[in-house]
């Protein structure tokens, strides 16, 4: 078995009226949240896919599924949390991680930092070791319109020794 693994993870998501919107865990000022069983957080749920996929595990619609009441309404990155533990109990580290968010609005810059902080201290890595970045859609598809927040990460393991 390879003593290191990568995993690529997606989400996508529509902005709804009336919720609040998290990404990372942080709570950003905007009129729309994401809609979604949980709290919608994209980036949380992209990075949950990368690291799940790079350890040779299930997707996170197998541990969470958007049926369980039991994972309604909670906040992503508690499931992260989670999603950390379980490829640890596994006999990976993380060695670091990448995220790319697409959104028109809010503008994210100012958050990066916070965002970078809570991940750092959920997921146990350094925040040299997280990469957060935002871009647009320029205006093409759904995600252009303004309709919703799409986020790419990926994720880079270390078999323990």
């Amino acid at each position: 078995m390879s003593s290191w693994r990568v995993g690529l993870g997606y989400d996508i998501h529509p902005l709804q009226a009336g919720k609040k919107l998290f990404l990372a865990g942080v709570c950003i000022p905007c009129e729309r949240g994401l809609h979604g069983h949980s709290d919608g957080d994209v980036l949380c749920h992209a990075l949950m896919d990368s690291l799940l996929g790079a350890a040779g595990l299930q997707d996170i619609g197998h541990w969470f599924p958007p049926t369980s009441s039991s994972t309604e309404g909670v906040k992503s990155i508690l499931l992260l949390e989670e999603v950390c533990r379980k490829i640890r109990e596994k006999g990976w580290e993380i060695e670091n991680v990448d995220t790319t968010l697409i959104a028109e609005e809010p503008l994210i810059a100012p958050f990066i930092g916070k965002m970078k902080e809570t991940l750092s201290l959920t997921m146990g890595l350094n925040e040299e070791a997280i990469g957060i970045k935002a871009t647009t859609n320029e205006g093409l598809g759904s995600l252009g319109k303004g309709e919703g927040i799409g986020c790419f990460a990926v994720s880079l393991l270390r078999r323990k020794e």
